[in-house]
């Protein structure tokens, strides 16, 4: 595949991988994503990484790291699971995790799954979903009367906030024994992320969804609270000394603040 084959992907794609690669060469011992190491030779645009901070990156994956860890708590407590990803884009988790039962559901629009399929491939208990995050026809390619884990990294900030509570109403009706995660920060960290990715050169993602309370939310949509999980508790006992002094700052003020967080939801009772 060219670089050129690239271009016309929305630029949001490449902050995550751009940060994975970054913390694999930097921290394996905290991180470490082979598959997108093996994915940097697709990546023409240097923007990212020259206008990214190393606490950026971190945030990004720190991200990634939470996520692998509640997913891998999920399928541990059941037989055969499904794990769906909405908006996948070039998330590797697949290949972090490396799942022995259950199926990884990997949805994104059609143009992003076309590359997906030809950088990374359709493998065993792995299926590729071509839709619209807000048509749940989606939906339809899965048994979704299983225990099901639905992630949503890095997307919702896209969308207002009418949109992602109709969205998981869509959920709640249809998967009775679902879950849900998804990234979420608050009103002022909606702010600094707006920021950060005008930096990277992408003028037109502008960010609109945050949360400031993850319990009046899951009031909101009539869900049930499981976890609200900030990004940095372990990442800052595991790297402590070895990262940058204002990374080390930033993080405990955005631990501290909640301005990010992972927001777990049972769907239904």
């Amino acid at each position: 595949m060219t670089d050129n084959a690239l271009q016309g992907v929305m630029h949001t794609l490449f902050i995550p991988l751009e940060a994975r690669i970054f913390v694999s060469k930097k921290f394996p011992e905290y991180f470490y994503d082979e598959k997108a190491l093996e994915l940097e030779c697709h990546i023409s645009d240097r923007q990212i990484r020259k206008k990214s901070s190393e606490y950026a990156f971190m945030a990004s994956v720190a991200r990634y790291y939470n996520l692998d860890e509640m997913t891998q708590a999920f399928m541990a407590k059941h037989e055969a699971p499904n794990i769906v990803f909405l908006g996948v884009g070039l998330e590797t988790a697949y290949d972090r995790i490396k799942p022995s039962k259950g199926i990884f559901y990997q949805m994104d629009l059609p143009e992003v799954i076309r590359i997906r399929r030809r950088l990374l491939g359709e493998r065993e208990r792995e299926v590729f979903i071509e839709g619209d995050l807000f048509d749940l026809k989606w939906a339809d390619k899965m048994d979704v009367q299983s225990p099901t884990l639905l992630i949503v990294s890095g997307v919702f900030q896209y969308f207002h906030e009418e949109d992602v509570l109709k969205l998981i109403q869509g959920l709640k009706n249809i998967f009775p024994k679902g879950e849900l995660i998804f990234d979420a920060t608050n009103e002022t960290g909606i702010k600094y992320a707006n920021r950060y990715v005008k930096k990277t050169g992408n003028q037109e993602a502008q960010m609109y969804f945050y949360i400031n309370n993850a319990e009046e939310f899951a009031n909101k949509t009539g869900t049930v609270l499981l976890e609200e999980r900030t990004f940095f508790r372990k990442t800052r006992k595991l790297l402590s000394g070895k990262l940058k002094i204002y990374t080390r700052i930033a993080m405990k003020l955005v631990d501290d603040k909640k301005r990010a967080i992972l927001v777990h939801l049972k769907l239904n009772e």
